[in-house]
């Protein structure tokens, strides 16, 4: 209920479909959806289940198709990465109804997955931001949201249950089938489950990609409701499990003749959702979590597991002009390592414990303000790690951290007129040092002395994010134009000289621009959208032996922190022929980008001097229609990549193959026309 009238004082950009929406009253269902406002933030972004729908959402890259600033590379399932504003998912607070998805079981494949028919809204929230984002989220935050029973329950029914077929030309199938139901007057049941069969798919140029085929499975139940007229609760438990044969380095491409090793991904999910509505001074909201993950694959057979749990307690107190919410969370992240089928090996725990308030004042009619302060104490504490040949322990002692940490940020909203709306935010936040990469464990620098994973000198990364805005909206027209510099200080990197495997190795700057632009006209929304980002390290003065000022951030050198990508256009028409037609296209354009590489290798004798990676420029575009034949059958269908463009995504790795002949990036798919029957009953 605060939220919305808080929500209400602030401009926040929405998909586009959504965008050019709020241009106009808005309708009931509209209102409904949750916003997640930041004052200040120069990029918010909203995704509905009615977006994911169009493009009969197969994968996180499907999910994020309109939005200029976020980006998924990786071609295939299992490896894909999140970028936003050039910085990798690693550095964002990842959430799934409040459970957090954190760190990486190997860094060759992604750590966020999801089924996108389950999705009921997608918040982005790009830089770092207020208090309340969480723990660690110096490049922004995602917050994912599953549908319940009363999502999908029509009118008076008591229960419903639907099916869906999907053909994928290129080159699957999936099947889901859900079931739901009223328990009593105020609660509800949903029961979903969901199988994907997917061979490997042909890229532009009709070549088939190996390593691409995967089978997936989930099975998803929630139950929710009021049990009593203030207080609400959701249980909901989320199992899933990939298979296929996927290369040692599933987000580099297969070479002709390469082995490919049978792998398996599991995640299991479990989440506690309570609020409790008592009065202007008392609206509570608590989350508790467990997640447990594994990867099982590769040339060795490794396997690696992460569990994390954790808990979110906050209140928000109402009083006349001004909104406080303050609350507590805490996380702890355990991974473990070592052969599929021998003995653990490799161990190492973390954990974040924080403590937050923020404000938000309407000053005047046409200012609000935003004030927080977070504080945040990390734990990070290495258990095992015994070297592969010999059995014996790398290090004499474990190593570990405990380090705090102090956050601000400030931000406003001021109504120039009332058309033209000024933001401007600053922010700031803090990550010590999480658990491993579950396959990289046993990574240490030798020396003939041990190495620990951390030294005494080593300290948190933080984040300065500075973000202005202007934004116009009036006839039928919303634009926004963006700028923004967020710099992280002291990155935490491994690889380098320093007293230990990780160390602070410089500071990343990522600095751009971005314009949104939304137009309805009748029946037609029209969007428009652009981004334009430099993401480059500033290395600390000895991390060479050569000076450089600064290095454009790339995937395969910095993989885990980020990538550099081309200058990004995405346009785009929602048209509504009749009630129960509507038809759509989207165009996503890249530009072509040149950086200077593999600074390391040349740094160790790898290669003679350095490389100059060239990312080829490259415009999508997709099609899409629906068609509600009855109140019960909808059908889809959807084009993506119509002219069969061949291309590597600007966020996978690039083409280093010059140098390094298996270093390079997959293909992304070519055509896929992709047909599905929704069926209610």
């Amino acid at each position: 209920m605060k939220k919305l009238v808080l929500a209400s004082a602030v401009c926040t950009l929405s998909s586009p479909a959504v965008f050019a929406q709020s241009l106009e009253n808005q309708n009931e269902e509209t209102k409904s959806i949750e916003r997640v406002a930041v004052v200040g933030a120069a990029t918010n972004l909203s995704i509905t289940a009615e977006d994911i729908e169009q493009f009969q959402a197969n994968d996180l890259a499907d999910v994020f198709r309109e939005s200029p600033s976020v980006s998924v590379g990786g071609s295939v399932g299992v490896a894909q990465k999140i970028f936003i504003r050039g910085l990798e998912d690693a550095y964002l607070n990842v959430t799934v109804d409040g459970a957090q998805q954190t760190s990486t079981l190997f860094h060759h494949i992604g750590r966020v997955t999801l089924d996108p028919d389950l999705l009921k809204q997608i918040d982005v929230q790009a830089g770092a931001g207020e208090a309340t984002s969480g723990p660690g989220a110096i490049g922004g935050s995602i917050r994912f949201k599953t549908k319940d029973a009363q999502d999908l329950l029509r009118g008076d029914e008591q229960f419903g249950g639907r099916v869906k077929a999907s053909y994928f030309s290129n080159d699957g199938t999936r099947y889901s089938g859900s079931l739901y139901g009223k328990l009593s007057d105020t609660w509800g049941l949903l029961g979903y489950y969901s199988t994907v069969d997917r061979d490997n798919f042909e890229d532009g140029d009709g070549n088939e990609v190996l390593g691409t085929a995967a089978d997936q499975d989930l099975m998803f139940l929630k139950a929710s409701g009021y049990i009593a007229d203030n207080q609400y609760l959701s249980l909901s438990a989320e199992q899933r499990d990939e298979e296929g044969e996927f290369s040692a380095r599933p987000n580099w491409v297969v070479l002709e003749g390469a082995p490919l090793y049978p792998s398996e991904a599991e995640r299991d999910t479990y989440v506690a959702n309570y609020r409790f509505d008592h009065s202007a001074m008392v609206f509570l909201e608590a989350t508790a979590y467990q997640t447990s993950s594994s990867f099982r694959g590769g040339r060795f057979d490794w396997l690696s597991e992460i569990d994390t749990y954790g808990f979110d307690i906050r209140n928000t107190s109402d009083v006349t002009n001004h909104v406080f919410t303050y609350g507590i969370d805490y996380r702890k992240d355990e991974v473990e390592s070592g052969p599929g089928t021998g003995p653990v090996q490799n161990a190492e725990e973390g954990s974040v414990l924080g403590i937050y308030a923020q404000a938000h004042s309407n000053i005047t009619p046409e200012l609000l303000l935003s004030y927080g302060v977070r504080y945040d104490n990390f734990d990070f504490q290495q258990e095992i790690l015994i070297d592969d040949y010999y059995g014996t322990p790398v290090t004499d002692e474990p190593s570990g951290l405990d380090d705090n940490e102090l956050s601000f940020n400030a931000g406003l909203e001021y109504q120039l007129t009332e058309a033209w709306t000024l933001g401007l935010g600053y922010a700031e936040a803090a990550r010590g040092k999480q658990i491993g990469d579950g396959f990289t464990l046993d990574e240490y620098l030798y020396d003939g002395e041990d190495v620990p994973v951390v030294a005494s000198d080593v300290v948190p990364e933080t984040v300065t994010n500075i973000e202005a805005s202007i934004e116009y909206s009036a006839n039928n027209l919303n634009a926004r134009l963006s700028a923004y510099e967020s710099t992280i200080d002291d990155v935490l990197f491994s690889g380098y000289q320093g007293n230990s495997v990780f160390n602070n190795i410089g500071d990343l700057e990522s600095s751009g621009v971005e314009f949104n632009l939304a137009y309805r006209w009748d029946s037609v929304d029209l969007y428009f959208g652009f981004s334009s980002v430099d993401v480059e390290l500033m290395p600390r003065e000895d991390l060479y032996s050569v000076p450089y000022n600064s290095i454009d951030i790339n995937g395969y050198e910095f993989v885990g922190l980020g990538n550099s990508r081309g200058d990004t256009w995405v346009l785009g028409a929602d048209y509504t022929v009749t009630a129960d037609i509507s038809v759509g296209f989207n165009i996503t354009m890249v530009d072509d980008i040149n950086i200077d590489t593999l600074h390391q290798a040349l740094e160790n004798g790898w290669t003679d001097s350095l490389y100059s990676l060239n990312k080829a420029d490259y415009t999508l575009v997709d099609i899409y229609g629906e068609w509600e034949v009855t109140n019960d059958l909808s059908v889809n269908l959807a084009v993506t990549n119509l002219f069969d463009e061949a291309y590597i995504d600007h966020s996978s790795v690039g083409d280093y193959s010059e140098v390094f002949p298996s270093v390079v990036g997959p293909q992304e798919a070519g055509r896929d026309i992709r047909l599905s029957v929704t069926y209610d009953f």
